[in-house]
């Protein structure tokens, strides 16, 4: 399925993202860049229109204007708004959050970061977050707490800051973008085969889901067709990728519960998946097999059947103790709800919206590789609490493992690489369901032949966004397992 590109004037954006968000569609991210190295930006949309629809590019050019912002029609969009403002020195007229984003309170540049001009450092000094005033009655009770940016035992750097009385939690305001690594940045002026090296290194825990969006939207670019047999192989390298990831999930989770027993199980489960990662690929994160054409080289399936069958059996009876122990159940059920609505509204993705009831997977919708030869399920839930996410990332790996079981079965032969020649100045877009949801990547390549802009919308850029909504008015004592219960991981967020 390829999108379709569509140039809009400014003074119809407005009106085509209403129209087109009432019938249905969604907003799925927004990016800027600067065609032949000039200094003068093009907007990029991506447009969902349905979970059947192809989906779609609006392509303005703003020149000297400024942009009418689009995030009161569509809210998911102002973090992609406020993240060109950092990064590309595009103005939204109308912003109603105007703050940055990507760079730190008190951070300024001479030139914003990602035009072609860009030079020199960032000048810093450091600010306070700007948090709201409470007035009220109750005001001298709200008391603050900047948590962070280091936290205790290996967790990714941020700070939060909580404005709280007693045990309620009023206002919370995360500042994530402490360890900005400039990733998409680093891509330009590399090869499109290099590419492919940094991708898998854009978050180590979504390897496999970031070097397949990126050889995808390449492979998009070079009109490049792919063997079948590498497309199967692709699949078992992305479920291989999501089974490893929920177990770590549920493993974490018990940890925020106190369910002690259930961490240990759930990291052993882990560390098993991650074993068999290490014999499939020679890379416990499955890195070094993909590449734009296909695959780098076979795998190694001798003995994986039996392997997942029995990941499978110790997989099953833990499950069912995760959904059996009352004490753990207490913890999620009603913690961090997240409605349809807003989790549509705020971009939420992956597991985090079918948790809400948002029956959407791209494997299906917008389906790749292999999978629609393959009897791929969806999990769904409508609670929107932390147990519901929990069902489905529980109900995922017993579908993966069934799903890679079923591959092995009927595994067709051939080939593995066809050539993938991208030509200079082509662009493409490229797309994968990761183990925290949907991921894209838009490619565009210089006249030289040499990568010129590589946009990555992450999942957990989106799913950090709708986060925020299910801390406010909840408690103290419930933050941790509500953050766990989303899967967030910070450097797919930052990049």
């Amino acid at each position: 399925m390829m999108a379709r590109l569509e140039d809009i004037a400014l003074a119809d954006l407005r009106g085509r993202c209403e129209t087109a968000v009432k019938g249905g569609a969604r907003m799925q991210m927004a990016y800027a860049w600067f065609p032949d190295r000039g200094t003068v930006p093009e907007i990029r949309y991506l447009v969902n229109a349905g979970t059947t629809q192809p989906l779609q590019i609006w392509r303005c050019r703003p020149r000297t204007h400024a942009v009418p912002s689009l995030s009161t029609i569509a809210p998911l969009l102002s973090w992609y708004e406020r993240e060109m403002m950092d990064l590309c020195g595009v103005e939204f007229e109308g912003h109603p959050q105007p703050d940055p984003l990507a760079l730190l309170p008190g951070a300024t540049a001479a030139t914003p970061p990602l035009r072609p001009d860009a030079t020199g450092a960032l000048s810093y000094t450091p600010e306070r977050s700007k948090l709201p005033e409470i007035t009220g009655p109750m005001n001298e009770d709200v008391q603050i707490l900047p948590f962070g940016p280091v936290r205790a035992d290996v967790v990714e750097s941020a700070q939060f800051d909580f404005q709280y009385v007693g045990e309620g939690i009023l206002h919370y305001h995360p500042q994530l973008f402490f360890k900005h690594r400039g990733m998409e940045k680093r891509f330009e002026g590399l090869t499109a085969e290099l590419g492919v090296v940094l991708a898998e290194r854009v978050s180590a825990i979504g390897s496999v889901a970031h070097g397949l969006a990126y050889c995808r939207a390449l492979e998009s670019a070079a009109d490049c067709t792919v063997p079948p047999r590498a497309q199967w192989l692709r699949v078992l390298l992305a479920e291989l990728e999501r089974l490893y990831n929920h177990l770590h999930y549920l493993g974490h989770l018990c940890h925020t519960t106190t369910l002690k027993v259930g961490e240990a199980q759930g990291k052993f489960l882990e560390e098993l998946a991650k074993q068999i990662n290490s014999r499939v690929s020679g890379s416990r994160f499955l890195r070094s097999l993909l590449t734009p054409g296909g695959i780098r080289r076979e795998p190694l399936l001798a003995g994986l059947d039996e392997a997942l069958g029995a990941l499978q059996e110790q997989f099953l009876p833990y499950a069912a103790m995760l959904e059996a122990t009352t004490t753990h159940l207490d913890r999620l059920i009603t913690t961090g709800m997240l409605s349809s609505q807003l989790a549509f509204d705020q971009g939420a993705t992956g597991p985090i919206e079918r948790a809400s009831g948002l029956d959407r997977d791209p494997r299906r919708d917008q389906a790749y590789a292999a999978y629609p030869e393959l009897p791929l399920k969806v999990a769904v839930r409508h609670a929107g609490d932390a147990h519901a996410r929990q069902q489905v990332r529980i109900e995922e790996v017993a579908h993966s493992i069934e799903l890679i079981q079923a591959l092995l079965r009927d595994l067709p032969g051939g080939s593995i690489r066809l050539p993938c020649r991208v030509p200079a100045g082509a662009e493409g877009l490229g797309w994968a369901e990761s183990p925290r949801g949907s991921l894209y990547y838009a490619v565009h390549v210089d006249r030289d032949g040499k990568l010129g802009r590589v946009k990555i919308k992450s999942p957990s850029f989106s799913n950090w966004r709708a986060f925020a909504f299910t801390v406010h008015d909840s408690n103290m004592m419930d933050y941790a397992i509500n953050e766990a219960s989303f899967g967030l991981s910070i450097a797919g967020c930052d990049r």
